[in-house]
């Protein structure tokens, strides 16, 4: 038997399901007389805002996704392709490491803490981890709330201590796990003596506690919305009385003139007499008082939480986001503040991932591929490679095309200025050098090139020395006189009668005599 009961003074329903009440959570939180500013939330709170309340989520959630909308630039500078790349972000999505990350992160801003623990088949959890054995390990990653690790955050308090404010003996249900294997994330810092109630220990603090009374008073505002929306649409009519005495006729007359009002439409013809009258309620007066306290609430949630109220209240930016308005660079500066506090879970998975990803066996099939590796011991290739890895951001605000395009122009412009004034300067092998330097620049313009530029550096090289080695032949035989290696003493007696004629002409480094040219050519 289903019962549904409207409580007029609260305004909720009671549903009863076979006699038995189901309890409104929220309902009885929000309500609550005794939660006061100042009060900390529990465990339980913490999980009743996220799952009910209509910021919980929003809260919590919005940050990360904000941050982690764009995936990170993987650049592995010393690999000798990209094969080294793709192949980490391909295990990166099979692992679902990103996943694990943004899940952790999220119950830290609920609960004030949160953990990631890596769980190996047939493997001691309280042994060290032993990275070098996961490309054949069955891994999994499993995500951790304050109430699975409680008895792990008893940090001391003595601040002579090395372990002052410390958690280093990990329990998960009652399971101790070496920390090698479990990576914690706290939302801000802990504090000496700060107990925080929901995270059952000296931990970081939930995103919802500075934030609890005004968080209570936005249902409030949900209740006026749905009395307004409920009472909007209330039509009052005033119907002149028949006089002082209404009889059982004049008020089935009256009853009537209603049931016609209530059943007309859009596109029917109602009459009502000449002094009668048909207005809504007027309710403009809740309009002003009802958006200035919702918006009051909402910014005080904002501050508490904190992070921006436009975010919060969903507002549009000033202009397009990627136009840097001061809207978008708040915006982007604290979205870039949170991408630096997952810092340490992602260098976690990262060493991970580079194990799982980069085994013996796809090392085999680089030693393959490229011969410079083939005598290179595995270890020896992975550390490099390990060293050499670069992961970035990408820029959350975007230029636009049109601006971008005038920077690359700049920059092109200015490359090229520099390649004329070094390409004097540099012998065969600093030439292609420079060429490379152009090339990779190049490549990197892809709005002004879109199709990559290959040039083969080698041969560059190759044929920039065989010139040099051409000129300097020409220069030395010019030197000695001829081909012969001999002068003509009776030419030189005769050309210094002819000093206009005798003036050396330069022509790509070869050095020729006019007037001996013309002689020996008589001859």
């Amino acid at each position: 038997m289903v019962d549904n009961s409207y409580d007029g003074e609260e305004g909720f329903s009671t549903v009863s399901l076979i006699g038995t009440p189901l309890g409104n959570a929220l309902a009885e939180l929000m309500n609550a007389p005794d939660i006061q500013p100042g009060d900390a939330p529990s465990y339980s709170i913490c999980k009743t805002i996220f799952l009910y309340h209509p910021l919980g989520a929003k809260i919590a959630e919005k940050p990360i996704t904000k941050a982690m909308t764009q995936s990170r630039e993987i650049e592995v500078k010393d690999a000798p392709s990209e094969r080294v790349k793709d192949r980490f972000i391909e295990q990166w999505k099979l692992d679902q490491a990103e996943m694990s990350i943004a899940q952790c992160a999220i119950l830290s801003r609920v609960y004030g803490v949160a953990g990631i623990v890596t769980l190996i088949a047939g493997s001691d959890p309280a042994a060290p981890l032993n990275y070098w054995k996961l490309p054949d390990a069955d891994l999994t990653f499993n995500v951790l709330d304050p109430l699975n690790l409680s008895g792990s955050f008893a940090t001391t308090q003595n601040p002579n201590s090395p372990e002052f404010l410390k958690y280093r003996n990990m329990q998960v249900a009652g399971t101790k796990y070496h920390r090698s294997r479990l990576i914690t994330k706290t939302n801000e810092q802990p504090i000496f003596l700060g107990w925080t109630a929901s995270a059952f220990g000296y931990v970081g603090r939930s995103s919802y506690q500075r934030a609890l009374y005004p968080l209570k008073s936005y249902i409030q505002t949900m209740l006026t919305n749905d009395m307004v929306s409920k009472k909007a649409g209330v039509l009052v009519e005033m119907i002149k009385g028949p006089g002082s005495v209404v009889n059982r006729i004049a008020q089935g007359l009256a009853g009537f003139k209603r049931s016609l009002l209530k059943m007309a439409r859009t596109g029917n013809v109602i009459s009502i007499g000449h002094e009668d009258k048909i207005e809504s309620l007027n309710l403009q007066n809740l309009d002003g008082a009802m958006s200035m306290a919702r918006k009051n609430i909402l910014n005080d949630i904002a501050a508490g939480v904190p992070m921006p109220a436009l975010l919060l209240n969903d507002e549009t930016m000033g202009s397009d986001f990627h136009e840097g308005t001061e809207d978008a660079n708040e915006v982007a500066q604290w979205v870039d503040g949170v991408r630096k506090d997952l810092t340490t879970l992602f260098a976690y998975m990262d060493r991970i991932i580079q194990h799982r990803a980069w085994t013996p066996s796809f090392y085999e099939t680089i030693q393959q591929e490229f011969s410079e590796y083939k005598d290179v011991p595995y270890e020896v290739a992975f550390y490099k490679w390990r060293n050499s890895f670069i992961p970035t951001w990408p820029e959350i605000i975007k230029e636009k095309e049109s601006d971008a395009i005038k920077v690359e122009e700049t920059r092109l412009g200015g490359m090229f200025q520099a390649f004329d004034k070094l390409q004097p300067l540099c012998d065969p092998d600093s030439l292609g050098q420079l060429v490379d330097w152009v090339v990779n620049n190049v490549n990197e313009m892809a709005l002004l090139f879109p199709v990559p530029l290959v040039l083969d550096i080698s041969k560059i090289v190759a044929q920039a020395q065989e010139n040099k080695d051409k000129q300097d032949d020409m220069q030395e035989q010019a030197m000695l006189g001829g081909p012969e290696g001999g002068g003509n003493e009776e030419l030189d007696d005769k050309s210094d009668d002819k000093p206009d004629e005798d003036k050396k002409r330069i022509t790509s480094g070869t050095v020729v005599p006019l007037s001996r040219k013309t002689n020996l050519g008589a001859d």
